[in-house]
């Protein structure tokens, strides 16, 4: 059950990359010229979303993949072109959209994508091989990633891989610059977290105890500082 802090969260993050963000972020993801920084957060999620798909069969065919959060659908499409059947949701109405129109350019891959819009959470209520939340827990404080990251599990059947914001020094700057902002360009702020103190969170939390660390690695470019962590069964 989402907490009370995660629902007024969700909904700010729905409003920002419902309306405020959705040029800024389709730009982003597409091939379109950007400035220097966001040339970095673009190299670095495309760095992350490698890393997150070498951590998957490289065949899926037979396989079902949540992508919670989806945004434009880049992780769902290279799903997709391995076999999967992939349930691809986000908050976004608009970059929902955007996704299903940018799939559907694309040459007809061997599995098949339901777009959706939606909490990332109510899509975890069903049953998949694999679940990936690229970027989408990175607003959540610490207790609410990990609930999150409990109910996404739940509905997994291998794997579970999400990224977070590690805990360092230069993202405390780059947070810092940030809030230099005005209040209007600000996206909702992101939550560090220590890899250690999630590790531990992960670990006591009770209904994640059929689940380990497999892997971790962290991604730095420029502005963008994310780290991926896998989970399997034991």
């Amino acid at each position: 059950m989402p907490t009370h802090s995660y629902l007024i969260r969700r909904n700010e993050l729905r409003t920002y990359f419902d309306r405020t963000a959705v040029e800024a972020w389709a730009r982003l993801t597409s091939d379109a010229p950007v400035g220097r920084i966001r040339r970095t957060v673009r190299a670095g999620r495309d760095q992350m979303r490698d890393t997150l798909l070498g951590w998957l069969p490289e065949d899926l065919d037979g396989h079902s993949v949540l992508d919670a959060g989806c945004g434009t659908g880049a992780l769902s499409v290279a799903c997709s072109r391995r076999g999967a059947a992939v349930t691809a949701i986000d908050l976004s109405p608009t970059l929902v959209d955007l996704a299903r129109e940018r799939a559907g350019e694309l040459e007809t891959t061997p599995g098949n994508i339901a777009f959706g819009v939606g909490d990332m959470l109510v899509a975890a209520q069903g049953d998949y091989d694999h679940v990936v939340a690229m970027d989408s827990l990175i607003h959540y404080q610490s207790g609410d990633m990990v609930k999150a990251i409990l109910l996404l599990a739940s509905s997994a059947r291998s794997s579970v891989l999400f990224t977070f914001a590690p805990r360092t020094p230069a993202l405390a700057v780059m947070h810092a610059a940030g809030r230099l902002l005005p209040r209007g360009d600000r996206a909702p702020a992101i939550e560090p977290v220590s890899p250690a103190r999630l590790s531990k969170l992960i670990a006591a939390e009770p209904g994640l105890a059929d689940w380990r660390i497999a892997r971790q690695s962290r991604i730095s470019s420029g502005f963008y500082v994310s780290e991926a962590m896998k989970l399997v069964r034991r």
